[in-house]
């Protein structure tokens, strides 16, 4: 991250990306479905799943995106 003259760190545009994941799995009855299932497991339940690894992709995009 880029540093300031205080020493804090600057805020990005990046970030946001966290903002996409944060919405996604905060509003539950926007997946709180059984139907689509995918191979015999509800909606509601592969979503969230799907979401972990997503999740882990996004991070590692805002790390990367990020770092010095």
């Amino acid at each position: 991250m880029q540093q300031a003259a205080t020493g804090r760190t600057v805020w990005s545009w990046w970030y946001l990306l966290f903002l996409i994941q944060f919405v996604a799995v905060l509003w539950p009855p926007f997946y709180n479905v059984e139907e689509p299932d995918f191979i015999g497991i509800p909606f509601f339940y592969w979503y969230q799943l799907l979401w972990i690894i997503l999740g882990a992709i996004l991070t590692a995009i805002v790390y990367f995106a990020t770092e010095d």
